[in-house]
């Protein structure tokens, strides 16, 4: 705790910075630099902190509009919680996965469920499980950075494998962009559900009391406690660039100067910020592309079933997945999640939301045949543009430095922390080295 207050060399102390964001990578950033003595002021464009972890009021329950989990591996996360004095709020839970196939809902996750999963053969079985084992223990992800995924994990489980375990995994969350995506940051996603299991057959996530929010807004009352201020409902409409160097932030209030920025928005929304980037960093930007999601959250009389996550190929069902979240936190009555991962371009994108909510009543009813209609007390649907960066092979390569070409200037969002896929932990530890970096940095 006492190293992290202290001030990186040669950085000036007391400078006024500002941060575009208040999702965890911005409170982090905004955190770090009022533990080293800065003065930071977050511009929010939302009427609360937490982004895509931001909580919302579903019928008096005070809960994220999209889910999130935690895993043993999540260091940065439990650091945090440390500090701010959370430790106790972490609860952790032996949970179960289900596979949704052939109109049968079967055991996951674990060596004696994919030995009896039903619909695959022997040979296909041991290849998966082999592929799985040997991701998990992979810790040198860079040889396959520059690999297409699909094709990767067709080497290695074979063409059964893939169509029946894989592939719509692929094809109901990038669509079209399913065969080209990055070997590594597939493979990351596999090694965290893996070393988040404390046994060969048993997998254990965690929750926090309270839920994320617990977490914000711990993180907004250090940075104001310490001089920092969080403005919600206050989004930059530009960042000021003069001669080379950023000069501040215009709002609906006007122009306020700033020594420096870091900007921790959804890359997309960086060309309109800023104008006046040069023409090749505006182009980079430009060029990377996003997953949108609708996130359907239901509160259930009944379970659905006894799993957390429930992988899905049904071929009248267009999602890869569901999470029953009221297997991990405890909460009365159930919570489930149905998120529906498409290009924010693709023509379902625009469906009102009562065509989602259906097609989770009907996908829900299916899977488990004891539910009716009178069991879904309330449904609600979320839309985040920029919920996914499309992570294809090289990805990391064509990232324009998260230090700018101008100076006091930083950029970055989730897709910084590549191969790691978004979560609350990567973008903490991300968060608070690049608030580290930015503060020590030294300008004209």
């Amino acid at each position: 705790m006492a190293e992290s207050n202290l001030v990186a060399p040669g950085s000036p102390r007391g400078q006024r910075i500002a941060v575009l964001g208040a999702g965890p990578m911005g409170l982090a950033v905004a955190y770090q630099l009022a533990l080293d003595g800065h003065r930071p002021v977050v511009f929010e464009a939302d009427d609360r902190v937490g982004g895509m972890t931001a909580a919302f009021d579903f019928g008096g329950l005070q809960i994220e509009r999209y889910y999130h989990f935690h895993c043993t591996s999540d260091t940065a996360f439990f650091q945090v919680l440390e500090e701010l004095g959370l430790s106790s709020k972490m609860h952790w839970v032996a949970t179960k996965m289900g596979y949704w196939y052939q109109n049968r809902l079967q055991p996951w996750g674990n060596p004696m469920a994919l030995l009896t999963f039903k619909g695959l053969g022997l040979v296909a079985k041991f290849r998966y499980g082999l592929h799985a084992f040997l991701s998990t223990k992979r810790n040198d992800w860079k040889p396959l950075d520059h690999v297409e995924a699909t094709g990767w994990i067709k080497r290695w489980v074979g063409a059964e494998a893939y169509e029946v375990l894989w592939k719509r995994l692929f094809d109901y969350k990038f669509y079209e962009h399913s065969s080209n995506l990055s070997a590594a940051w597939i493979w990351s996603r596999i090694r965290r559900i893996g070393r988040s299991r404390y046994s060969l057959f048993k997998e254990k996530l965690g929750y926090l009391d309270g839920g994320s929010q617990t977490l914000l807004d711990a993180l907004k009352a250090a940075i104001e406690a310490k001089g920092g201020e969080v403005r919600l409902a206050s989004p930059a409409s530009k960042v000021v660039i003069e001669d080379g160097a950023v000069k501040g932030v215009q709002t609906a209030a006007g122009m306020e100067v700033f020594d420096k920025i870091v900007s921790t928005v959804p890359l997309p929304y960086v060309p309109r910020l800023m104008p006046e980037l040069p023409a090749q960093t505006l182009q980079a930007f430009a060029a990377l592309k996003n997953i949108a999601v609708v996130c359907v959250i239901a509160k259930l009389r009944k379970p659905l079933t006894e799993n957390f996550w429930l992988n899905i190929n049904d071929p009248e069902m267009d999602i890869p997945g569901l999470v029953e979240y009221s297997n991990l936190r405890p909460l009365d009555p159930h919570v489930l999640y149905v998120p529906f991962y498409m290009p924010g371009e693709h023509p379902k994108f625009q469906d009102a939301d009562e065509v989602f909510l259906a097609k989770v009543r009907r996908y829900c009813m299916k899977i488990n045949p004891a539910l009716t209609e009178d069991d879904f007390i309330d449904m609600r649907a979320s839309r985040y543009r920029y919920a996914q960066p499309i992570c294809d092979p090289g990805y990391l390569d064509r990232l324009p430095p998260a230090a700018l070409p101008v100076q006091g200037l930083w950029v970055a969002d989730t897709s910084y922390y590549y191969p790691e896929d978004r979560g609350i932990s990567e973008s903490i530890g991300f968060g608070r080295e690049l608030a580290k970096s930015a503060a020590a940095a030294q300008t004209r």
